[in-house]
């Protein structure tokens, strides 16, 4: 199969890519991807340089791979930090690399994009020439981050290692209300998502929604405020730019969702979503200050409020964070996948991963045991 490599997003026509890719994946729809090129986001300077790959002529793509030459290991949230060190300390470059991601966003989906899901060959086709490009361009490994779970096994019958790791994923169980949803809990978990509410709803605070489409530049101007203000505090910019925000406003507007807290007729926190017509994403998250259960109540109780208001089956809220379990989200396994060139170092990756499997068993089954809900805690 001939396959090509492209240096943009805007190589391929949007209605090509998007059309492999769907509509449950606001975040892998070309305007997202471009409009992270565009802005500055995504680029050799900033440490991701494109390197997507497409079979297929225009008009008629059978399949395409979002694909990026990495510097750095910042911005995938699948931890490869210490193999680097171990490259670094054998006298190795671990950089650059090749990494089938979306930037900046650790949310679960596929990443062989197939006119026909069962086009297995063209699926082996993407993989082998990823792995063939990272060879030819001297990257010491090709990593595949968050794919959906029916790829796994094309990416293991590829050569790939796949590791294992966790997020807290909420599911709908047709719930008519947020009280509703509550009375699934026992009682001490109920009382303490109460209280979470009324503390937030006793400083005077109140919520508005905003869809993508409807936010102004100015809006987005606090929105980007709040949200670097939070990024800042820990040390950091954030990934994305202001710029990208307002465009990506008026090219996905029906997939973007922002929240508002306000307090006094100022805006004090928010939290900005994607959303399809079944899942919720929660995404990023700002605030001028400490506000008492403020953060729960802005980025997963509002959340879950609209999931039901909508009918939306899923909300991910993202990834870590423990204390997303006393508020109802459970653990999901996440996974990601990896090739590295050199034999040795892939063997010493394979072991570790084995071992990290299992301690992210073990774990799972720990955080599961504390979920709030009365089946659970009834056994």
């Amino acid at each position: 199969m001939q396959v090509t490599v492209h240096d943009s997003l805007a190589g391929i026509a949007a209605r090509d890519w998007n059309r492999l890719c769907g509509d449950r994946y606001p975040f892998l729809r070309h305007e997202f991807l471009s409009l992270a090129e565009e802005t500055g986001c995504v680029s050799e300077v900033s440490g991701w340089t494109p390197r997507h790959l497409t079979i297929g002529e225009p008009g008629a793509l059978r399949a395409a791979m979002p694909l990026y030459e990495k510097s750095h290991s910042w911005g995938e949230f699948v931890f490869d930090w210490a193999w680097a060190n171990a490259y670094n300390q054998a006298g190795l470059q671990y950089y650059p690399k090749l990494v089938s991601a979306i930037p900046f966003t650790p949310a679960p989906c596929r990443k062989m994009l197939l006119a026909d899901v069962n086009d297995s060959e063209a699926a082996n086709g993407l993989l082998h020439a990823a792995i063939k490009l990272a060879v030819d361009t001297d990257c010491s490994s090709f990593h595949v981050l968050f794919p959906a779970a029916d790829e796994i096994p094309l990416l293991e019958s590829a050569g790939l290692l796949v590791r294992k790791d966790c997020q807290f994923h909420w599911h709908n169980r047709d719930y008519a209300t947020f009280d509703d949803f509550l009375a699934t809990f026992t009682a001490a978990k109920r009382k303490k998502a109460k209280r979470d509410r009324r503390r937030v709803e006793e400083h005077g605070i109140t919520f508005r929604r905003i869809r993508g489409g409807d936010m102004t530049e100015a809006d987005w101007s606090i929105v980007y405020t709040l949200i670097s203000h939070t990024f800042m505090q820990r040390g950091s910019l954030p990934y994305f730019n202001e710029a990208f925000f307002i465009a990506l406003g008026a090219a996905l507007p029906d997939n973007l969702l922002v929240i508002l807290a306000e307090k006094d007729q100022q805006t004090i926190a928010t939290a900005v979503f994607f959303e399809s017509d079944e899942v919720l994403y929660g995404r990023y998250w700002g605030a001028d200050g400490h506000y008492d259960a403020l953060h729960f109540e802005t980025c997963y109780y509002q959340g879950i409020d609209y999931c039901i208001e909508t009918g939306k089956q899923l909300f991910e809220p993202g990834t870590q964070g423990e204390h997303k379990i006393s508020r109802g989200f459970a653990p999901e396994t996440t996974w990601s996948a990896h090739w590295l060139a050199h034999p040795e170092f892939a063997d010493a990756v394979s072991r570790y991963l084995d071992e990290e499997a299992r301690h992210i068993d073990r774990y799972m089954d720990a955080v599961d045991s504390r979920t709030p809900y009365k089946a659970k805690e009834d056994g």
